[in-house]
Parts: C-alpha cells; structure tokens; sequence
C-alpha cells in the first residue's frame, strides 16, 4: 500500500489541548508528554512513518481506563490503546494524534484456575510473564507470536504464531474479556463456562478488532498441560513442492505436529549466517511434536518416512531440550537473520495466508516475482496454516525501491486472496492492509463499518485504522 493511501485523521486542536490539561491533572506523572515517549508509543517496526500522539497515559486499574476514554469522548479525541509496540502494520499510530493509553501497568494475574485449564490476566501482561507464572502449575499459554507480546494486544490483533497448527490462534484462546467502550461503560463479554449459546459472540467480536471497538481491560484465556515430552528437526527439502507436498500428508494423516515451520532457501542462508549453523541451504521445514516418550518418537519416524517419500531428508531430530531450544531460537531469529543479506537496509514485513494445498504455488510466484523486481525478500512460513511472511529489504530513501516493494506487497496481497486466501493470516490490517480489506470481504467492509458506527459513533477509538474504501 502506498503511503498515500494512508487514512487522514483531522486534528482537534482544541479538544487535544483540553483532554491534555485533564489527564496531567488526574495522572500527574503517569501522563507524559515527551517527545521520545511520544515516538516510541507510535509505530516504529516498518518503514509506516511514526504519527506521534499528544500524550501518554498509564493507568493502573479499569477505573482509570473509563477515566481516559471518558475524556477523550467528551473533547472527541483520538484514543489509541498500546500494548508493547510490537505490531507490524501501523496500529498504533495516531494519524490524527490524541493520546496513546499504555496498558503496562496493568500486568496482575488476576486468577489461574488449574482445574478448569483457564486463568484470567490484565493486557498488560506478557506471554511469557503468564508462562513463568504457570511453570509450577503443569499448564502453558501456548499462543507464540515470536515477540514477547502483550496478551491484551494480542487479542487485539488476533495473534498467533509457530503453535498454531496444534493449539490454534488467538481467536480460539480467549474465552472471555472486559473491555472499556466508546463511552466509557464496562462490558463483559462471556462467562468463564466452555461454551455458551446466550446472544452474540462479543468475545469474537472485539478479538481481532485491533482496538477500534473498545480498550481491553482483562482476559479470561485457556490453558493447555504442559506435554510430557517434546521432540523436534529440521528437514531440508529439493524444491518448495516437495516441502509443501509432505506438510499436506502431514496434516492428512492426521499427525499432531505441534510446529510445522516452512523457510525457503534465501532464508535458511539468512539463519546460517546470523545463528553460525550448517543447515543446508535449500527449502527445509522446522518441526516439534508433543505428546509422550513413545509418541513423539513415532511421529517423528512417520514425518521422516513422508519426507523421504517427498525426496527430502535426512530429518534429524531431537529430545534434548538444550538442542530443540537451539533449533527453535535460530527460526525465531529469523526476522533479524534477515539483514545479514543486505546490511544496513531497511525491512517491510508483510504475510497471507493461503489453504495449504496452494502454498507451494503462492511461495513459488512470489518468489518469481521478487526475482524479477531486483529484490531481496527471504520467506519464512507457518506452513501447517498455509500462513507466510515475507520481508522485503529496502532502502527508504530511494523511492523508486519504495515503489517496486509497495508494487509487490499490492501482488502478494492480490495473489494470496485470487487463491482463495486472505491478505494476512495474523498480522492484522491496521494502516498497512486497510486498502486491500474490500477486495477480500466486499460488503463484509460495510457491515464492519455499521458496527464500528453503532459502537463507536465519534470515532474516537484507534482511527484511521482497518476499515476504508
């Protein structure tokens, strides 16, 4: 998407001023309005330029979130709700500035309720706080998005990551939520009880709504047992087909891989280079099964009887903790890998998602299409969800570069939808796939836009973000 077609925000310069004096006076030193702060609290992670806001607020309890949104409705001001900073694609810029509510002080685990696999958390706190607090227990949170993302924010943004094929996405993990509205009210969105058949799915709703809807203000989440034993490899490959070909088997033969990670050949280059590893430099998967000693040893041989079945292999896999945290590192690490191919560049980070059985198909005409454009981009994969991600390296100051990226973000987004795919499988569309929203959905856009009119009729919450054309 071209910085064009970014959504104009008008400044309320009179509102800003007096929403300004209200949360100094009510805050004091929780209310900052430095310009460093105000520049980290604006997006930073892609070439989107930085739309700072007016302010910073951190409160501590839900009280004072209604506090904040309750003054920002009355002087119709921007309100954009900040979790760790860690999205991709523009959510929490302040197009029309206003003030960014950060929710890291509202880091309590509130309850964990073993015996029902579940535990109720403020947004503020991390993946991986939850999880060290759970390590006693014999339960994990098993949502891993790469970053140590902000739970409240990762429901915003529908998150999910390496786990998903097995434990699913955000989506299916969070049970319930609180949430501030537009006009400052409390809503509860369901019980704590597995499933339920009273009224709208409001939980589902705001998932995903990348806080245009409401600030979530607590999660209830579920919680899976901690597995008795993990094995995981990696497995080089001849060709993308013959990768994507032995994930397909894999998941029609219904093997409960836990992890089931694609990167092509430029980016198993990338990961040598950066980790100082011998993995072969051709498409290769990267995967981790749970289950028992007996259990994940056989789903290992099977996977390593399909690949060889695909012309791939030898899969060498492991048990041993320290090895698979190595392995797994060296893919987390993929993203910063990256720049070892082009020092001093510049990253766009962008993904689709496609049904698996186009994947080989999506990767391989991407691929073309980089060559073919003088780009560099590796691609690393959650190749069990038919989900990718691709990251260009530029230079932002050549604009005749920036032109050709944006050229093959737009045919990447296109290509991925033509295929019966979506624009992003968990990146979210905040102001970087707000053009491309219609083309997937159509009047699905409209419907969107009379919820978000109904909920939030001043547009005070997170604008300028998901929803144009």
């Amino acid at each position: 998407m071209a910085l064009s077609d970014l959504i104009a925000v008008e400044r309320n310069e009179e509102g800003i001023a007096a929403v300004l004096q209200t949360l100094r006076d009510a805050f004091g030193e929780r209310f900052q309005t430095g310009h460093s702060i105000r520049e980290q609290h604006a997006h930073t992670t892609t070439y989107l330029p930085n739309q700072m806001p007016d302010g910073v607020v951190f409160p501590e309890s839900i009280e004072e979130v209604q506090q904040v949104v309750r003054a920002c409705a009355a002087h119709r001001v921007p309100l954009i709700p900040f979790g760790t900073g860690t999205s991709l694609e523009g959510h929490v810029n302040a197009p029309g500035g206003g003030i960014s509510l950060d929710t890291s002080r509202m880091n309590r685990i509130l309850a964990v309720n073993a015996e029902d696999l579940d535990c109720t958390v403020e947004p503020g706190v991390t993946r991986e706080d939850l999880n060290r607090h759970l390590r006693d227990t014999g339960l994990f949170f098993p949502i891993d998005p790469g970053a140590n993302a902000s739970l409240g924010g990762m429901a915003a943004t529908r998150a999910s990551g390496t786990n998903a094929v097995r434990y699913g996405t955000m989506r299916e993990s969070v049970i319930a939520l609180t949430a501030v509205m537009a006009d400052g009210e409390v809503v509860t969105t369901a019980s704590r009880a597995k499933k339920s058949a009273a009224g709208y799915d409001l939980t589902r709703l705001l998932v995903g709504s990348e806080g245009t809807l409401g600030v979530i203000t607590s999660l209830t989440l579920r919680l899976h047992g901690i597995p008795q034993a993990i094995s995981g490899g990696v497995c080089p490959f001849p060709t993308l087909e013959a990768a994507c070909q032995a994930v397909i088997a894999t998941i029609q033969m219904g093997i409960p891989v836990a992890r089931i990670e694609l990167v092509n050949a430029l980016q198993m280059k990338a990961i040598n280079l950066h980790s100082k590893l011998d993995y072969p430099e051709s498409p290769c998967l990267f995967l981790e099964f749970h289950g028992s000693e007996a259990g994940v040893a056989e789903q290992a041989d099977l996977f390593g009887m399909i690949a060889e079945e695909q012309g791939g292999g030898p899969f060498l896999w492991t048990s041993v903790a320290e090895e698979r945290s190595k392995l797994w590192k060296a893919r987390h690490d993929a993203y910063w890998a990256s720049f070892t191919l082009r020092p001093g560049a510049k990253g766009l980070s962008t993904d689709v998602c496609v049904p698996i059985s186009r994947l080989a198909e999506c990767v391989a005409e991407s691929e073309v299409d980089i060559a073919e454009n003088g780009l560099v981009a590796p691609i690393v994969g959650h190749a069990g969800d038919g989900n990718f991600h691709t990251l260009v390296l530029m230079d932002p100051d050549d604009p005749a570069e920036i032109a050709r990226v944006e050229g093959f973000v737009a045919r990447l987004n296109m290509r991925a939808i033509a295929m019966g795919g979506t624009c992003t499988g968990e990146h979210g569309i905040g102001q970087g796939k707000a053009g491309f929203l219609r083309r997937e959905l159509g009047h699905g856009v409209d419907i969107m836009r009379a919820i978000k009119q109904a909920l939030d009729p001043q547009g005070i919450l997170n604008p300028g973000k998901t929803i144009t054309g």
